[in-house]
């Protein structure tokens, strides 16, 4: 007989991800509960493109429809911090309630990073971008710009000229290569030298970068490169190896500690929002497999029980 003090999975994190991953279990007739602490990465963002069906959608109407969701098949929304979990797994969260799952679910994602410039972060997510594929239509044909604060700024300028023709190439204090710059400069993005002071904007939109020389170059929206840091606190702790800074999992999300499954940007700083809801839903299917198995395991020793007690009469 199930305990039914124990959830069979514990989603920890309720954006994309892991509202998938509950909804899945949910369905498969799995007691569930989610713990989300309401930080979602895409915030800022007023809408969210590439999903199919949902393309433009706010983000947080995704998010109160995907809980509505999970509510309607059963599974049990907690609003809190977690604040640590025990092997086993009790999941703690910040003010004492404590909840033990069979299967844990983590869909914690990442923080972005931002250079350290005036403007930047003010205007994060409405014309301070990163990912030309969630944001590029909505600037095209526009004044657009990137900042050279990291290695990965190149290859955004070289992609955004698929959506403009007018890129500048901001190069600040990142060290371009001679074969960037010809790189660059074949693909028709402007480069200019000197560091960035910071990003100005007029009337609540942008309309430049100004550079410490005192030159300011007119642009709409600006792209850069965040360092993106997994939120992978309870992952390293319960002993999930990590490789190039995430933890490794399979293709279903299995983490190399036994019963715990990582899914969406806290494993893979790429996946967008559509890609994190299928990486729940896989790993929704590979942890109900193993939770079957065990139950079936168990219920064959239930099974044989009553003849093995009637031979030891």
């Amino acid at each position: 007989m199930s305990d039914e003090t124990q959830y069979d999975a514990l989603v920890i994190g309720a954006g994309a991800a892991g509202l998938n991953a509950a909804l899945v279990l949910a369905r498969a007739r799995r007691r569930v509960a989610v713990v989300d602490a309401g930080e979602p990465r895409n915030a800022p963002a007023a809408h969210m493109q590439g999903y199919l069906s949902r393309d433009g959608m706010p983000p947080a109407a995704l998010l109160e429809a995907g809980r509505a969701e999970v509510s309607r098949y059963g599974a049990e929304l907690f609003a809190g911090q977690v604040d640590h979990v025990d092997p086993g797994f009790t999941v703690h969260l910040a003010g004492g309630t404590a909840l033990t799952a069979r299967r844990l679910v983590v869909a914690t994602g990442l923080r972005d990073e931002l250079p350290d410039l005036p403007g930047v972060r003010e205007r994060w997510g409405r014309d301070v971008l990163h990912c030309p594929y969630c944001h590029g239509y909505e600037v095209r044909d526009r004044a657009l710009g990137v900042l050279g604060t990291s290695p990965g700024a190149v290859h955004q300028a070289l992609l955004l000229r698929q959506w403009s023709e007018d890129v500048v190439f901001f190069r600040h204090t990142l060290d371009l290569s001679g074969e960037d710059h010809e790189r660059l400069t074949a693909r028709g993005v402007r480069v200019v030298d000197g560091e960035i002071a910071r990003v100005c904007a007029d009337d609540g939109r942008m309309s430049g970068v100004e550079l410490t020389d005192g030159r300011t170059v007119a642009r709409d929206a600006v792209f850069l490169f965040p360092r993106m840091v997994p939120r992978d606190g309870l992952l390293l702790a319960l002993g999930c190896a990590t490789e190039n800074g995430f933890v490794v999992t399979d293709r279903t999300g299995r983490t190399t500690v036994p019963g715990v499954w990582a899914v969406g940007n806290v494993a893979d700083p790429r996946a967008q929002v559509i890609t994190a809801a299928g990486m729940g839903s896989a790993a929704a299917f590979a942890l109900n497999t193993d939770l079957l198995e065990e139950d079936v395991v168990r219920a064959v020793a239930e099974h044989r029980a009553p003849a093995v007690r009637g031979e030891g009469r």
